[in-house]
């Protein structure tokens, strides 16, 4: 068990991971890669380059940085988060427990613009299968995804529910699911019902009626999973103080899922605020 888990490597995230590790605690990064930042082809706004740096290059830096001081990285897809005692954090590889976390992921650049979607929000559209599967016992389940972020959420489905039918929404399934889940690749429409979700139609003008529709779209972002240990949210951002805390207490978020500028230096300042005030918590509740 690590004193921190910082989800997300990109600038937030490590910019935290050099207050926590160089103040002593045991400091794990988990993540898939670098994300947005990794991606940027030439950075020309960014304090201290006098040439423009690539966004790869100032990622492998600061993660470099990070090593040097102690942090520890772990490689994978987080998709889920719980609390017992401790938080739990759930990756495809295997489950990390932290007294403290951080989450800093990113935000999503795209989401699927589905009709119904947004107006069925609680109302049969849900974002968290582990939080709303209990309402669902019996009755017909369809899950809006194609990878191991969607087959974590068919896994806490199938026990109560009727049928789980997966819809990738004409992207091709890239892991294996569960025999007894129907997979149906129909581009989707729109999401209908009247009071609550009914069904889902498709280009082809055929339809499946069901009570409820899991969004697993992607990966799971900060966003998402913050929405799943019931941190408060506000639209597609976490909500936090001034402190980047979290409505739930020991659970931070800072950088691009928090909303306002999109740029790397305010993830820096972010993660460095958040970093700062994870360690004075901890000293304070020794």
């Amino acid at each position: 068990m690590s004193d921190v888990i910082i989800v997300g490597s990109g600038p937030a995230g490590i910019s935290a991971s050099l207050y926590t590790a160089r103040a002593g605690f045991s400091t794990t990064v988990i993540s898939m890669g670098t994300g947005a930042l990794g991606k940027a082809e030439a950075i020309e706004n960014y304090y201290g380059f006098a040439q423009p740096v690539s966004g790869e290059e100032l990622a492998r830096a600061g993660i470099e940085g990070a090593k040097n001081v102690g942090v520890q990285f772990v490689s994978g897809e987080v998709v889920g988060i719980n609390y017992d005692d401790q938080f739990v954090i759930v990756t495809t590889g295997g489950t990390y427990k932290a007294q403290q976390v951080l989450l800093a992921t990113g935000t999503a650049r795209t989401a699927p613009r589905i009709p119904g979607l947004k107006e069925f929000e609680g109302r049969g559209v849900s974002y968290c299968a582990v939080c709303d599967a209990f309402f669902y016992r019996g009755k017909q389940v369809v899950v809006l995804g194609s990878g191991e972020y969607a087959v974590h959420e068919i896994a806490a489905l199938l026990p109560v529910a009727a049928s789980v039918t997966l819809l990738t929404n004409g992207a091709d399934v890239t892991v294996p699911v569960p025999e007894q889940v129907k997979i149906d690749k129909r581009s989707i429409v729109s999401i209908d019902g009247g009071e609550r979700v009914e069904k889902v139609s498709f280009s082809d003008g055929g339809s499946l009626a069901a009570d409820g529709v899991f969004i697993a779209y992607g990966v799971a972002g900060s966003t998402a999973l913050a929405r799943k240990i019931g941190a408060q949210i506000d639209g597609n951002k976490i909500e936090v103080d001034e402190n980047m805390s979290t409505t739930i207490p020991g659970l931070y978020a800072a950088g691009d899922c928090t909303g306002g500028l999109l740029q790397v230096s305010k993830a820096v300042y972010e993660g460095a605020k958040a970093g700062t005030e994870i360690v004075r918590q901890a000293h304070k509740n020794k």
